[in-house]
């Protein structure tokens, strides 16, 4: 009884760190997809991604560089959105959920023009997100409010 005690409590120890990464590249996978999804991939907006995952997730450069990747061949074969919108909808707290999709927002207009599909991207994962459109809606805003103080 002990040593199954033991090895529950060993095995979900040992669980945790892969959660974490799984949860970084779901949302580092979810920016990759809003970057992607008006064709390119530009510096503007690889350069937004890295810096906002360094951000969110306190990471070195070559942490960011191995995340992007691993993103980049996450999307590449992803056929669905959901199982990552999952991850991180059960992961992240309802604020942290709002943040991303501010993340979101920043990405897609990191190229300083907002594409119909990455328009509709955003509003689906806020959907699958449980963040309301008006929650999104306050994001986009507050992200325009930041790129017209940058100019």
């Amino acid at each position: 009884m002990m040593n199954r005690l033991k090895k529950l409590f060993t095995s979900a120890q040992s669980q945790q760190p892969l959660a974490q990464d799984e949860l970084k590249l779901a949302a580092a996978a979810l920016l990759v997809e809003a970057a992607v999804m008006d064709g390119t991939f530009d510096d503007a907006e690889r350069t937004v991604v890295t810096r906002l995952l360094t951000e969110r997730f306190a990471l070195d450069a070559e942490e960011v560089q191995e995340l992007l990747s691993q993103a980049e061949a996450t999307i590449a074969n992803a056929n669905e959105l959901y199982t990552l919108t999952r991850t991180v909808k059960d992961n992240f707290e309802h604020p942290e959920r709002i943040g991303l999709i501010e993340m979101l927002w920043e990405v897609v207009y990191a190229d300083g023009k907002l594409d119909d599909y990455e328009s509709n991207l955003v509003r689906r994962l806020a959907g699958l997100l449980y963040v309301s459109d008006r929650e999104s809606g306050e994001a986009r805003k507050r992200i325009l409010d930041k790129i017209a103080l940058k100019e």
